[in-house]
C-alpha cells in the first residue's frame, strides 16, 4: 500500500509532517498489558506508522472484555485466545507495513529487562501497582521514556515519565496502595474512559517519538467522566532527592525474582477469583502430555497456545512457558494445592 496516501493525513498536521512519520517509522514501541488501555495503545501505534510495536500480555480473551477491549471479538472469547495473538491478528490485518510483535508472557523481574530496555518508549496499559515499579525500574535503569495510564470505573489518570527530566514513577507513589483498591472486576468501568486516557497516552507517546519535549504534558492528569470533573497536578518539580529508583540507583523490583528459593510465584489477580503460578525459570510445557494425563481426571479443552483443565469445580489454564492460572479461587492456598496435587513440582 501507499504509505504515502496512508499517512497523508498526519503527515499534514504540521507538528508531525513527513519528517516526524519517517521517525515514526525508526522508532520502537512496547506496550505492556493488551487490556482495554492496551488494545486502544496498540491500535493508535500502529495506524499511526510506528516501525515496530510489541506488547506483552499474560491472559486471554473472555466475553466479559468486549465492551472495552476494542481488539477482540467474539470468536477471540469463544477460542480463549491469547490476548497477544489475537491482537496481532487484528493488527497485521489493520498496517503490513509495521512489525508486529504480540508475545505471550507474564512480566516480571526475570524477563522485564530482555523484553523493555530496547523500546523507544514504553506505555502502560497494566492495572497493577507492582507491574508499574518494575516498568519503572528499567525504564530509569536504561533512560527510556514511559506513559503511565490507569483507568477504572469513571475515572482515569495518566503522567509522562522521563527518566533524568521528570521525577519517576516512585517519586510520584512511594509506596504501592495498600489492600487491593478498586479494579474493573470489582467497580466496573465504562468505555470511553479508556479510551481517553489511552489516547492521551499515545499522544504523549507521539511527542516523545518525533522528539517534541516542548509539548510534552507535565502534569499528573485526572479525569472523572460522569462526574465531569478533570484536575491536573504539576509534577515538574516533584523529584525525590531521596528516591531508591532515579536518585540512589536501587532497583528493588528488578531484584525481587527468585527470591526467597521459590521456584514458583503465587499472585492473586485482584478481583478475578483467579490465581497466578509463574514459574520462576523457564519451563516447556508439553499440551499433549498434560492433555493425555488429564483426560481421565476432568474436562480438556485446548488450542495451540493454552490448555483448559476443568476439574473439582476449578479451572486450570496452562500456557507454553510454564505459567498456570487457577479460576475459581482467590485463595493462594488453594491453588498451591490444586497445583501440588495435578502438576507437582
Amino acid at each position: 500500500m501507499d504509505t504515502t496516501a496512508r499517512y497523508s493525513r498526519q503527515i499534514l498536521f504540521s507538528p508531525i509532517g513527513a519528517k516526524g512519520q519517517e521517525q515514526l517509522k525508526q522508532k520502537k514501541v512496547v506496550i505492556v498489558g493488551m487490556g482495554a488501555l492496551g488494545t486502544v495503545l496498540a491500535n493508535h501505534m500502529v495506524r499511526t506508522g510506528v516501525g515496530q510495536v510489541r506488547f506483552i500480555d499474560r491472559d486471554f480473551v473472555e466475553a466479559s472484555n468486549l465492551q472495552r477491549q476494542m481488539l477482540y471479538d467474539e470468536q477471540d472469547a469463544k477460542e480463549h485466545l491469547p490476548k497477544a495473538i489475537a491482537a496481532e491478528a487484528k493488527l497485521r490485518a489493520i498496517n503490513s507495513g509495521v512489525s508486529i510483535n504480540g508475545i505471550i508472557a507474564d512480566l516480571h523481574a526475570g524477563n522485564a529487562e530482555t523484553l523493555l530496555q530496547d523500546a523507544d518508549v514504553i506505555l502502560d496499559g497494566t492495572d497493577n501497582f507492582q507491574v508499574r515499579y518494575l516498568i519503572n525500574d528499567v525504564a530509569v535503569k536504561h533512560r527510556i521514556p514511559w506513559v503511565y495510564g490507569g483507568a477504572v470505573s469513571s475515572r482515569g489518570m495518566f503522567a509522562v515519565i522521563r527518566p533524568g527530566i521528570t521525577p519517576c514513577f516512585r517519586c510520584l507513589f512511594p509506596h504501592a496502595p495498600v489492600g487491593r483498591g478498586e479494579t474493573c472486576d470489582t467497580v466496573g468501568v465504562i468505555g470511553p474512559i479508556i479510551h481517553i486516557i489511552a489516547s492521551y497516552q499515545a499522544t504523549e507517546a507521539l511527542k516523545i517519538l518525533i522528539e517534541a519535549p516542548s509539548t510534552i504534558n507535565s502534569t499528573l492528569e485526572q479525569f472523572d467522566l460522569w462526574d465531569n470533573d478533570r484536575m491536573a497536578m504539576d509534577i515538574s518539580q516533584g523529584k525525590n532527592p531521596s528516591c531508591p529508583a532515579c536518585a540512589q540507583r536501587r532497583f528493588d523490583y528488578l531484584e525481587l525474582h527468585g527470591a526467597g528459593g521459590e521456584t514458583e510465584e503465587f499472585v492473586s489477580l485482584c478481583g478475578r477469583d483467579m490465581i497466578q503460578i509463574s514459574p520462576l525459570h523457564h519451563r516447556a510445557v508439553d499440551f499433549g502430555v498434560l492433555a493425555e494425563r488429564f483426560a481421565p481426571l476432568g474436562s480438556v479443552e485446548q488450542n495451540r497456545f493454552l490448555l483448559r483443565f476443568h476439574v473439582d469445580n476449578h479451572t486450570l489454564v496452562f500456557f507454553a512457558d510454564g505459567r498456570v492460572l487457577v479460576q475459581g479461587t482467590s485463595e493462594i492456598a488453594v491453588a498451591r494445592s490444586l497445583y501440588a496435587k495435578y502438576v507437582g513440582h
